[in-house]
């Protein structure tokens, strides 16, 4: 084959071309520090390079983004529930202290006052929110597990009320004391006797049975009002309402209400021991549905806790009312909230409202508030009665009646205070109760903490590996690049001056 000088040329143009490519392919390379610019200059390189980019992308999005999500969630809820626990210990010695039966009306009230000052941080503690989202409100995080100011200046605008179901069991049925003292307000001759009963005979102390609801202040019956047991047979067909609480427990206890006495201002059921026996068994249920319109700041939100339906009026531009009704919990599906935080890998980030703020705390306030009225008010008469005392000489018919009085009312208001002190002492299991379950939310959140730990320390861990392989992957090794670009850059001076020797020869050289 005849090699001419065009030849030659062309050769030399296309390899030096050719040596200017590998020149600018190693020098993007050490500008990119990337084996490829192209998936065309390494296909395998570029696939493997996809794999691992999703890989990383994948394992940042867990480590660095839900996980520490996640693990904000669980830090907010366990400050929230540390908190609690300090109020419930707090309550626990309140109650303790309570308990001594040598405290006056005035020395409970001081107690009584801490004690509700403490229960408003319990369920403040609950209202926490963590990036606007309350941590114990399931899912809906948009509301606080308590209503506000602003959702009752709210309910004022569109009155609001709820038609609430709750379920009972026969272990809710509950004991109280009633102190007849109505018999101090009568008068009777010198001796303080009359159809062979005393002042102080008179005085009874009786023990009726009740069915606490979660809230007080419930609208009346038979508006919206039913109470049936497992089987759907009716339990409030013997039923009577009162307005006044010490009316109810008073003909209850004197039997002029044989079945249940109905007092929606205190929100409770209460029947004698006969009708507990002859209508209540262990191991039943029961379905009470009843309606409340009247709410205050600090009330529970019932949409956390109970199957119910709130019922809102509006308005509409002709000035004609309607009703907007929501349901809530009409299903059994729980409201637990999952992150995910690894390739196929959830965890549980929220504690419910009712694992931990259960209504009881609050209701329990009330308890107390009508027993130390109570006491308050039986000290009062005492009062009366010794200042009425002295108004008459000491052997005197009136003086003997006023002293029969003070007696009966010294005999009551040993009931009163053995019931107080009673009601301290429930109180103390009760708190212990409100603590255990505190604490089983505290190990549950602290748990899910401990394993997110290690999820995260995995996710890490894959997180730096990805990165390295991706870097072996499609990274370069430097010095290597550095040398070849070098030996490239001397090849194509040494390819240009022997080109340029070439260029110089043509055919009129030999001719």
């Amino acid at each position: 084959m005849r090699m001419t000088n065009k030849i030659m040329r062309n050769n030399s143009l296309y390899n030096i071309n050719q040596n200017k490519i590998l020149e600018d392919r190693l020098t993007n390379q050490m500008t990119n520090q990337s084996k490829i610019a192209r998936p065309s200059d390494d296909p395998v390189v570029a696939i493997r390079a996809l794999r691992l980019r999703s890989n990383v992308t994948s394992v940042t999005q867990y480590y660095d983004k839900n996980a520490a999500d996640a693990d904000q969630w669980l830090t907010v809820t366990a400050d929230a529930l540390k908190t609690v626990d300090e109020v419930l210990v707090k309550l626990y010695e309140q109650a303790s202290s309570g308990a001594n039966k040598d405290l006056t009306a005035d020395n409970l009230e001081i107690i009584l006052t801490q004690m509700k000052s403490l229960t408003k941080e319990f369920y403040a503690s609950g209202n926490v929110d963590y990036a606007g989202r309350f941590v114990f409100s399931g899912y809906r995080t948009d509301m606080a597990i308590t209503f506000s100011a602003e959702d009752i200046a709210e309910m004022k605008k569109h009155p609001t009320s709820y038609e609430i179901n709750e379920k009972f069991g026969f272990a809710d049925i509950s004991t109280i004391n009633y102190t007849n003292s109505d018999v101090l307000l009568t008068t009777k001759p010198g001796d303080g006797i009359v159809g062979g009963q005393s002042y102080e005979q008179e005085i009874t102390n009786t023990d009726l049975y009740r069915i606490r609801l979660s809230y007080d202040a419930v609208d009346g019956a038979p508006a919206g009002f039913s109470f049936t047991d497992a089987d759907g047979n009716n339990l409030a067909g013997n039923m009577q309402e009162f307005s006044d609480p010490e009316e109810a427990y008073k003909a209850v206890s004197d039997g002029t209400c044989t079945g249940i006495a109905y007092i929606p201002s205190t929100g409770e059921l209460v029947f004698s021991e006969q009708y507990y026996k002859d209508n209540f068994e262990v191991g039943d249920t029961y379905n009470l549905t009843y309606n409340k319109s009247n709410w205050i700041e600090g009330d529970i939100n019932p949409a956390h806790y109970f199957v119910c339906t709130e019922s809102n009026t509006y308005t509409d531009d002709a000035g004609n009312p309607y009703v907007k009704k929501t349901a809530y919990n009409t299903t059994t599906a729980d409201q637990d909230i999952y992150y995910d935080v690894g390739f196929n890998q959830q965890i549980q980030v929220n504690t419910l409202a009712s694992e931990v703020f259960g209504y009881g705390v609050r209701r329990d306030m009330d308890d107390f508030q009508h027993c130390l009225t109570q006491l308050k008010d039986i000290e009062t008469k005492i009062k009366d009665i010794e200042t009425k005392m002295k108004e008459f000489p000491e052997d005197s018919t009136d003086y003997m009646n006023w002293s029969k009085k003070l007696e009966a009312a010294k005999v009551a208001q040993d009931h009163i205070r053995e019931n107080v002190h009673t009601k301290f002492e429930n109180q103390i299991t009760k708190y212990q109760g409100y603590m255990n379950d505190n604490n089983i939310a505290i190990t549950n959140n602290a748990t899910r903490g401990s394993r997110l730990e290690l999820i995260s320390t995995r996710l890490m861990g894959q997180k730096a590996t990805f990165k390295d392989l991706q870097t072996s992957n499609e990274g370069i090794d430097v010095t290597q690049v550095a040398v070849e670009l070098t030996s490239s850059e001397l090849t194509y001076q040494a390819a240009l001056m022997a080109t340029s020797k070439i260029m110089q020869t043509n055919l009129m050289n030999y001719i």
